[in-house]
């Protein structure tokens, strides 16, 4: 449930190889930045060094006021909205959306990413053709300040991360307004209902409600 084989069809983003190294998806925030820094100088002729460690491609649409802090790639026919915010440590897949007044720092957004509205995304891997509705946002750091755990049916996952927003599966819908707690993870083909504070881990094919009530999707 957890896995990144469980929550991601590799063939949907350039970070396939890197995220093969690893077992649970949280394990690659670390090495994002580093990761980027490597592939940038690899990615040929259709992409374009904007700026020192900023790649973006040809067909992509980077509106005039976005800022994209390096290190970032931006993918094909992917559009960067106006005041969207990319902090740094960015792998922005194809066909994505950053829209206006989004803000994005350490994360992975596999291919048709929407992050459309005003959303926050921190240090978290959004899965292929997921979804995040207006003001819907990562919250990637504890209130107390301690490590994340993923709060598991089983029993807690200690991450050893400060630092952690949310895993999202390929094809997860996150209504509008909705928090992910630090540690979130969604399952595949889950969808969350708007204005949701949501933590620990949402299994794939379901419907997240509230606090206990997630209920079959199929």
């Amino acid at each position: 449930m957890y896995t990144i084989n469980d929550l991601y069809d590799l063939n949907h983003t350039l970070a396939a190889d890197y995220l093969r190294g690893f077992t649970y998806p949280w394990e690659a925030l670390k090495g994002i930045k580093d990761f980027i820094l490597a592939l940038g100088p690899t990615l040929g002729a259709d992409y374009e060094e904007v700026s020192e460690h900023v790649w973006v491609h040809r067909t992509a649409k980077v509106f005039p006021s976005a800022y994209l802090g390096a290190p970032c790639v931006i993918g094909p026919n992917t559009e960067v909205r106006h005041c969207a915010f990319i902090r740094g440590s960015a792998l922005v897949g194809a066909d994505c959306v950053v829209g206006n007044s989004c803000e994005l720092k350490n994360v992975i957004l596999f291919d048709h990413v929407q992050t459309p509205h005003y959303n926050y995304v921190g240090d978290s891997i959004l899965g292929y053709y997921s979804h995040m509705g207006a003001g819907s946002i990562t919250s990637n750091v504890r209130s107390d300040k301690q490590l994340v755990v993923v709060h598991a049916p089983e029993g807690g996952i200690e991450t050893g991360l400060k630092k952690f927003g949310a895993m999202l599966g390929d094809y997860v819908e996150c209504g509008c307004n909705s928090v992910l707690n630090p540690g979130t993870v969604v399952g595949r083909h889950s969808n969350i209902y708007p204005t949701s504070c949501v933590r620990g881990v949402v299994p794939g094919g379901s419907i997240y409600k509230n606090s206990g009530e997630i209920v079959d999707k199929f």
